[in-house]
């Protein structure tokens, strides 16, 4: 499951965010330094990092599994499962980057600072199953999304190998592997210009509606990934543009109650065990586990580029209020 939202506020400001929907809370904020120096699961294969993160994940044997970040170049990186599309390769080519597909968003904010360096390096890397790995970590099936300083944001999509950069002006994904399916079901609820109809939208542009919804549907609220997408693109498109960072974090958290899935033990393993998200500017992290019903801020600072280990900041997942009395 999971739901990512990107936005760009009237200031320049650009927001990604999403939610992380399992069964587990593995993940919390963390800080990773330059010349990090880790080691892939999957054949043991030693790479160093050039810039320093700061996101959400945890340890994971001799490497930190990032599920979402922002490195100090305003690259941001997000994974988020896949439905029944990734296409994996078994054995490993000897002329390519070869990675389990939860190490991928770690090497990306690791080596590059833009969408640009990505795509003129994708076709050097293969997403491999576990099948021949040193140790067998099964097939989890990912996709990823990415933004940077430029305005830009993409999908990363393994239905294909090599792996395939989709521009996604509209800011919204989930988990069907169809992307351009789930656009195709989206015009029933909304009417798209001219300009994302031709593939032509400028970065940094924040609708990609006309912003006339008469006659349309309007979204059910099942957490279905069709659903979601639909529904966090409906309101998405609707809602007012942000002002500034602070306005912004607020208008995400509220796109993001639409498609927060809570407990349904009794229906389904999975809910949104935490929020988070990057904003581009600044160089923050924001972080919300389920439990908490507050925000915790992680910002990369000046300072901290100069920190040599990495840090675990711990998962905040209890509730917090103010008490009035």
């Amino acid at each position: 499951m999971c739901t990512s939202i990107y936005q760009v506020a009237l200031d320049g400001t650009h927001i990604l965010g999403r939610t992380m929907d399992w069964h587990t809370l593995g993940a919390a904020p963390l800080f990773i330094p330059r010349q990090y120096r880790w080691h892939s699961v999957y054949d043991n294969a030693a790479y160093t990092n050039k810039y320093a993160i700061v996101g959400g994940g945890g340890p994971h044997d001799d490497e930190i599994d990032v599920s979402d970040g922002i490195n100090e170049h305003g690259l941001s990186v997000q994974k988020l499962t896949f439905t029944n599309g990734s296409v994996f390769a078994r054995y490993a080519d000897d002329d390519k980057i070869s990675l389990a597909p939860f190490e991928f968003p770690l090497y990306l904010l690791g080596h590059f600072k833009s969408i640009a360096e990505i795509e003129a390096h994708i076709a050097e890397f293969e997403m491999m199953d576990g099948e021949s790995a040193r140790q067998n970590f099964g097939r989890p099936e990912l996709h990823f999304v990415a933004s940077d300083a430029t305005g830009r944001v993409v999908a990363i999509e393994t239905s294909h190998q090599p792996m395939r950069i989709v521009d996604n002006p509209l800011g919204i994904l989930t988990n069907a592997y169809n992307f351009e399916r789930q656009l195709e079901q989206l015009n029933d609820y909304v009417t798209f210009t001219p300009a994302f109809l031709a593939g032509k939208v400028a970065p940094n542009t924040p609708r990609v509606t006309t912003g006339n919804f008469s006659g349309k549907k309007v979204p059910s609220g099942s957490y279905t990934p069709s659903a979601r997408f639909i529904r966090a693109a409906y309101y998405k498109e609707k809602a007012d543009q942000p002002r500034d960072e602070a306005d912004a974090v607020i208008s995400e958290w509220h796109l993001l109650n639409s498609v927060t899935v809570p407990k349904l033990t009794e229906y389904q393993r999975n809910y949104s065990i935490y929020r988070a998200a990057t904003v581009t500017e600044s160089l923050t992290y924001y972080f919300e586990p389920y439990n908490r019903l507050g925000l915790v801020k992680l910002q990369l600072t000046e300072a901290m580029l100069t920190w040599q280990e990495p840090r675990f900041y711990g998962a905040f997942d209890e509730l917090l209020t103010n008490s009035l009395n």
